[in-house]
């Protein structure tokens, strides 16, 4: 993979805590490390946790669209990047890829974001320097999905669970990547999957009481993860290698 303008990379091999019974990298892992680059970039930066704490503001995730070619295995050697594409208004979009050793994708993913006001919950343009600090790159050549989500009919009701201290980061909200896991613990079989879609909708915090309702389609699989009085707080479609 050709190096873009304004890229953050780190090298990183699988790990054990990574993998599942099949001894590849699990989807939740491949997010995971999408999130600490940017994580890190912004680190690097000076626009960390700590700043963001200081100032009231957050970039928030509003979009997910992940790509998997290949599941690295335990132990196998992976580059992670990520870059911004554009920023319009209070919208940040970003790129992300893992690569292998010698350089070919594995993954990759688009993701929108935006930069909120945590004290008055509600989005502001950031700042230009924080803006020009993270420069943009060429976005990937990729299939970008709609944001949205199409919902299917036929939703099945599964049983609910609460938000845990475990599935909560720093913003004291549920982690990105923590619904895509309880999207996959909600399904019977958990699919090889292609292409990961997640459209955030609001924050779950501890307590919340979680109800997944899943359909499914010739072609793909959605699980609504909603509270107790049917409002979504996060929908992911799955869609299976063929």
């Amino acid at each position: 993979m050709e190096a873009r303008d304004n890229e953050y990379s780190f090298q990183s091999r699988v790990r054990f805590s990574e993998i599942d019974h099949t001894e590849r990298i699990t989807l939740p892992g491949i997010i995971n490390y999408f999130q600490d680059c940017s994580t890190f970039q912004s680190e690097s930066l000076g626009l960390g946790v700590d700043y963001f704490a200081r100032h009231g503001k957050a970039w928030v995730l509003s979009a997910w669209q992940v790509e998997v070619d290949r599941y690295p295995r335990l132990g196998e050697e992976i580059g992670i990047h990520t870059w911004a594409t554009g920023f319009k208004g209070f919208i940040g979009d970003r790129n992300f890829c893992m690569t292998d050793r010698e350089g070919k994708i594995l993954a990759c993913a688009n993701s929108i974001w935006s930069y909120m006001d945590m004290k008055k919950g509600r989005p502001v343009r950031p700042l230009a320097d924080e803006v020009e600090a993270y420069g943009t790159g060429r976005p990937l050549d990729m299939e970008y999905a709609d944001r949205k989500i199409a919902l299917p009919e036929g939703f099945v009701e599964c049983p609910s669970f609460p938000v845990r201290k475990y599935h909560i980061d720093t913003n004291e909200h549920v982690n990105n990547c923590q619904y895509v896991q309880m999207a996959l613990e909600a399904l019977e079989e958990e699919p090889v999957v292609a292409r990961l879609r997640v459209e955030y909708k609001k924050s779950a915090v501890c307590g919340d009481i979680i109800v997944p309702h899943v359909a499914r389609e010739e072609d793909r699989t959605v699980v609504s993860l909603q509270d107790r009085e049917e409002t979504p707080f996060a929908v992911v479609e799955f869609r299976e290698k063929k």
